[in-house]
């Protein structure tokens, strides 16, 4: 039987994703779990392994599309099914020629015999039958040409098959020469009015599906919570000595003991004192969860995602170790299950590795609070009336005050304080 392939979901908040790459194409060989097509959504950029072996026999749903959650957006099946639509397309289809091989925009080839034009004050014929080649440039060099009145045809591109590239254009505006393709460089009188103007200065990309989706939850998420934030300055000095005596027993057991893996051990703690802050909020309901899932935001070239740590208070500090590296390893390689983001119940921020002191978190919709931790150094601080040196770092909860109260907050913090300042060894 044919076994439909759906867009799952990647996070509960998910209602749609956009297939990105597809890796296999009709007709090929999957087998169970190898990557079959790569999507992205506003938690995570992912590929989504084949739910079944056998032959991609249809895809439904083309590159660069948005389909709901669920949708059907290819089958695997026998070799025999698939589509004789399929199989004479891809039958007919002509080989690639080298021009659909080199992407690039191009301008319509010249005839013989146009009639010249003045270019920067010189007559410039345009390329005959002899010397035509196909202009290619993109349409960012072709508006600064435009805008400047400059025929693209007198530079001599650098780029991959002649292209003429961002930088040939500014060139030739800024030196007054272009490249004649002998070597040669011939001086071009520009009027001052042609230096290109500040707007074409630029480089406009689309926004990535990722970055929209970001922008759209926490656009949403700032709408929805009333956010207030709550800071607490804390001394990790207990917790790096600590670190530093089990360092080399963490490496034989084959994990990194990171400062991430104590402040994840201190939450848990916290969470179970005060479960409203593990809640969510649903309309005039209330939701208590019952298990604490951490989430720990991996920052991503293209963004930022949040991996769950299903059942942390389950775990001691080796178990969180291990796994926090876990998910932020496969997080980076794309490797993350659907199950992985969904149902966090708290998160876990750290825009300290990079260097901040604090910051102010936007909640992980539908959660109600989340924790920011700021760079973690040394300070001087005040210990019993004199100046000492200590571990210390910022740590800030951002929580919805429509359902934590600032006693409630702060007190869940100050107990997070507490259990790093005097973190038991033996957890």
């Amino acid at each position: 039987m044919p076994t439909p392939v759906l867009m799952p979901q990647m996070g509960e908040s998910i209602a749609e994703g956009t297939i990105v790459r597809w890796i296999k194409k009709v007709g090929e060989t999957v087998d169970r779990d190898e990557p079959l097509f790569e999507i992205s959504t506003d938690k995570v950029d992912a590929e989504i392994p084949a739910p079944a072996a056998g032959v991609l026999t249809e895809i439904k749903v083309k590159e660069g599309e948005t389909v709901a959650v669920n949708s059907v957006v290819a089958t695997i099946g026998a070799a025999s099914e698939v589509s004789k639509e399929e199989r004479s397309n891809r039958a007919s289809a002509p080989a690639p020629s080298l021009d659909s091989v080199v992407p690039r925009d191009v301008d319509a080839p010249v005839k013989p015999g146009a009639t010249p034009r003045k270019t920067n004050g010189r007559t410039a014929s345009k390329p005959t039958d002899d010397d035509s080649r196909k202009q290619r440039s993109s349409p960012l060099v072709r508006r600064i040409a435009k805008d400047n009145d400059v025929d693209i045809s007198q530079i001599h591109g650098s780029g991959l098959g002649g292209r003429v590239t961002k930088n040939d254009i500014l060139e030739f505006l800024e030196t007054g020469t272009r490249d004649s393709g002998s070597g040669i460089r011939e001086e071009v009188h520009a009027p001052e009015s042609r230096i290109p103007s500040p707007e074409s200065r630029v480089e406009i990309k689309p926004l990535s599906v990722m970055r929209r989706k970001i922008a759209e939850h926490m656009v949403m998420s700032r709408r929805t919570s009333a956010h207030v934030h709550s800071v607490f300055h804390v001394n990790f000095s207990t917790v790096e000595r600590i670190r530093q005596q089990k360092k080399a027993e963490y490496e034989q057991l084959g994990a990194k003991l990171t400062y991430m893996a104590f402040i994840a051990k201190a939450v848990v703690s916290a969470l179970r004192r005060f479960p409203i802050v593990n809640a969510s909020l649903d309309g005039d309901n209330v939701i208590y969860k019952k298990d604490i899932n951490l989430g720990i935001a991996v920052a991503l070239e293209s963004g930022l995602i949040v991996p769950v740590i299903k059942h942390a208070d389950e775990k001691n500090l080796l178990g969180l170790s291990r796994a926090i590296a876990d998910i932020a390893t496969r997080a980076r390689a794309k490797q993350l299950k659907p199950e992985e983001v969904h149902d966090g119940t708290f998160t876990i921020t750290n825009p300290g590795q990079f260097g901040s002191q604090f910051g102010m978190p936007i909640i992980n919709q539908p959660q109600v609070a989340i924790l920011g931790i700021g760079t973690i150094e040394k300070r001087p601080i005040v210990v019993d009336d004199a100046i000492g040196i200590r571990t210390m770092a910022y740590l800030t909860l951002g929580y919805d005050h429509r359902l934590v109260d600032g006693a409630t907050g702060d007190q869940f913090m100050f107990e997070v304080k507490q259990q790093l300042e005097n973190f038991d060894a033996a957890q």
